[in-house]
């Protein structure tokens, strides 16, 4: 079975550290929790008082308590929803948390059932398990990556100021698996 303690680093060095970039349709975000989308998250009033320290932004990494809410925030948000524990294939899991991470569990979750032609409701659960843990690995992860792509291409047609992202995009699809 896959392990998120192994794929989380994998994950985690895609998103970077603090960014506020007006481009960004998520605002404000630390290691890829883009404050528009959760506001919510604990995390947020650690990094508000940690603004008013000196050395910003560079003493968030150095905060262990931070670090831990990051953990867990990716743990619970992500891994747990795509039933990650129960993909038995690593590579095959990182790959669907990573673009989950990415692009949203549910987007990520559809598009692996879309691959493994199971129905896609952005779930998985014990079918869609099934189907992704019987399906070729190597298959899946090539099909997957092009998939993946092909979602980048359509965001940026549609988005054009995401166009200076869209290198960084393919270049983790083609990474994270």
């Amino acid at each position: 079975m896959a392990d998120f303690t192994a794929a989380f680093p994998l994950v985690i060095a895609f998103e970077g550290g603090y960014v506020n970039d007006p481009d960004d349709p998520g605002g404000e975000t630390y290691k890829g929790v883009a404050r528009k989308i959760f506001s919510k998250w604990d995390g947020w009033i650690k990094v508000d008082i940690l603004k008013r320290q000196t050395g910003f932004p560079a003493n968030l990494d150095k905060d262990v308590d931070l670090q831990q809410n990051v953990v867990d925030f990716y743990r619970v948000n992500f891994w747990d929803k795509m039933n990650g524990d129960n993909i038995s294939n690593q590579l095959v899991a990182q790959s669907i948390f990573d673009f989950g991470v990415n692009a949203g569990v549910s987007t990520s979750v559809s598009l692996a059932q879309l691959v493994v032609q199971a129905e896609p409701n952005g779930v998985i659960g014990q079918q869609s398990l099934d189907a992704i843990n019987n399906f070729d690995p190597e298959h899946f992860i090539a099909a997957f990556t092009v998939a993946k792509i092909a979602r980048y291409v359509n965001i940026v047609k549609k988005r054009p100021t995401s166009q200076k992202y869209f290198y960084g995009w393919v270049r983790r699809a083609l990474g994270a698996n």
